[in-house]
């Protein structure tokens, strides 16, 4: 998240380098690599090669839910994989028809997902900049 609000604060600027997110945002070089080479390979950010090169959002910040940027780096938003909507598992030992502990996590799931269905890569940046404008 850090990484992709960076590129969003950017995105007029053109593509960022790998080294100046790492650098900024203070994220292991390897360990951002493999998280922005995932995020581009499920279309959220492109990249350019060369001189002028780094990544970029593919859309612009209003058009990428954080719902779908976890799904993609962390996989199911539901803490079980019971109540999951895309990485459902049913549970080998439990009967949901009847197990209090799926519904109250059908619960939590959907209030979770209200938030982060809602919430995009522009509504994380307009936070930043008020916090930035508050402490000044």
């Amino acid at each position: 998240m850090k990484a992709l609000s960076y590129l969003a604060a950017r995105r007029d600027q053109g593509p960022v380098l790998i080294t100046d997110i790492a650098e900024q945002k203070k994220i292991p070089v390897k360990f951002l690599e493999n998280i922005l080479l995932e995020l581009k390979n499920a279309h959220i950010l492109e990249s350019k090669k060369g001189r002028g090169g780094g990544y970029f959002l593919k859309d612009a910040p209003n058009k990428t839910s954080l719902a779908t940027i976890i799904r993609i780096v962390d996989g199911p938003i539901a803490l079980l994989p019971c109540v999951s909507l895309y990485f459902y598992q049913k549970c080998a030992d439990c009967t949901e028809e009847v197990c209090p502990i799926n519904a109250v996590f059908i619960q939590v799931r959907d209030a979770t997902l209200e938030v982060l269905e809602s919430k995009t890569l522009e509504d994380i940046q307009e936070m930043i900049e008020e916090a930035i404008d508050f402490s000044i």
